[in-house]
């Protein structure tokens, strides 16, 4: 099968031929439509999991995909051959990963029924972005009419964010880096915008958020945010850069924020996309071969939405 992959930790990927996977006990093998591209993806490569999970090579990327059940194992009761599915593909030994035609996951994954409303191909991005923003504004505790304070707007887990906030009825102030920038994320549900390249954020926002969400800065920039957000309020950072003693000094909840993947979080989440309440921010569609340069562009962060992989767009 082709396949993106490899062959040790901090080299460069490359598109290959390797055998398909079997299928064994409790196992379903998935034919993908497509991958959705993460930044995890790349920092899998540089081997951010090496001391923590068991990985094997060639270390096949990617962790989010959406296709059609091939095949299941012994055991299997969740899913049958021709189910439709999306969700992530990581699962030890990390290196069986979605940028394939083919990958075999446990049943215990988090798989789910894949939406009904849109194709797999652009299924595919949804996952982890989607589960991470979903999980990131349940944890905020925001309500109707409350103001969160969104740092890191333009990406897929940003495009995410607006839309739910919206639909929450939350005040989203969402920093952008221009005009078009800011168009894109007020039609996505942004209700104030910062141009952060204009003048430091908090010398624009007068403060009083009740929640804040920081997708971006190192620990240096999330300190200087903290100040804008009310006593009480939380705070999040995808980044792994909160220092926990310090918010509590601050009187502010929340810290460093990872994403949980569970099948219930997908069923919301392809609730809310076949109910119109949710859209792919799709920036663009590449076929799989030319991954290894999507992957540079992630990493020089060039890309505006989610980037799609597309492996076999005949199962949409």
């Amino acid at each position: 099968m082709k396949a993106v992959a490899v062959n040790q930790f901090k080299s460069v990927p490359q598109f290959v031929e390797l055998p398909e996977p079997a299928v064994k006990d409790g196992t379903i093998r998935i034919r993908l439509a497509a991958a959705g591209l993460n930044p995890f993806d790349w920092k899998l490569v540089d081997g951010i999991l090496e001391n923590t999970m068991p990985h094997v090579f060639p270390l096949i990327l990617g962790v989010d995909g959406a296709g059609v059940v091939d095949a299941v194992g012994a055991g299997v009761k969740r899913f049958k051959p021709g189910d439709r599915i999306f969700g992530q593909m990581i699962h030890p030994p990390i290196g069986e990963g979605s940028y394939a035609e083919f990958v075999t996951v446990p049943e215990s994954a988090a798989i789910a029924e894949a939406p009904h409303s849109i194709p797999l191909t652009e299924a595919a991005a949804l996952p982890t972005a989607g589960m991470t923003a979903l999980q990131l504004l349940d944890r905020s505790g925001l309500a109707e009419g409350q103001t969160l304070l969104l740092i890191g707007a333009t990406g897929g887990v940003g495009a995410f964010i607006l839309q739910m906030a919206k639909a929450r009825g939350i005040h989203v102030v969402a920093t952008v880096s221009g005009d078009e920038a800011a168009e894109r994320v007020r039609q996505l549900g942004a209700t104030e915008t910062i141009n952060y390249k204009s003048a430091p954020v908090e010398d624009q926002f007068a403060g009083g958020a009740d929640a804040l969400i920081d997708l971006v800065s190192p620990k240096s920039g999330f300190d200087k945010m903290l100040p804008l957000v009310k006593k009480g309020g939380h705070v999040y950072t995808t980044q792994f850069v909160a220092d926990k003693e310090h918010l509590h000094e601050l009187g502010l909840k929340g810290g460093n924020f990872e994403t949980k993947g569970s099948p219930a979080s997908l069923d919301a989440l392809r609730d809310l996309v076949d109910n119109g309440r949710l859209t792919m921010p799709v920036d663009r569609k590449l076929p799989l071969e030319q991954a290894p340069q999507a992957i540079a562009d992630s990493r020089a962060s060039r890309s505006k939405g989610k980037t799609i992989l597309v492996i076999d767009d005949s199962l949409d």
